[in-house]
């Protein structure tokens, strides 16, 4: 059974920022075979977590494979049925392959200054 994964993207390179992300990569990942799929541009819906998720979701997204991400956007990702994994880093096409042979693990990383960050912009 095949699995899309999106990675934030700057040019080829993982975006470590996910939710200033202009893009994200779209892979297809069969087995250990990965396959480029798409970018999707998320103009305009950078730091809107329903936004991005609504997106992913529309696209067949499962999972999303990012370096940095803050608890709220973590949390409005898992409550569509989206998978996050965080700590990735280097190539997009790198860490798709990482992702597809096994080897990519999630750190729990959660950028906590995020979430104090918007908890103070009402």
């Amino acid at each position: 059974m095949s699995k899309k994964i999106a990675i934030p993207t700057d040019g080829e390179v993982l975006d470590a920022h996910f939710g200033r992300a202009a893009g994200f990569t779209v892979f297809e990942i069969e087995g250990k075979q990965v396959r480029k799929v798409e970018l999707l541009s998320a103009t305009g819906l950078q730091h809107q977590h329903e936004g991005l998720a609504e997106m992913f979701k529309r696209n067949g997204v499962d999972v999303l494979v990012c370096g940095g991400i803050g608890g709220g956007m973590i949390n409005g990702l898992k409550e569509v049925g989206l998978a996050v994994i965080t700590g990735a880093s280097g190539n997009v096409a790198d860490v798709a392959q990482a992702f597809a042979s096994g080897i990519l693990v999630s750190t729990g990383s959660v950028c906590q200054e995020h979430d104090h960050d918007h908890q103070h912009q009402h």
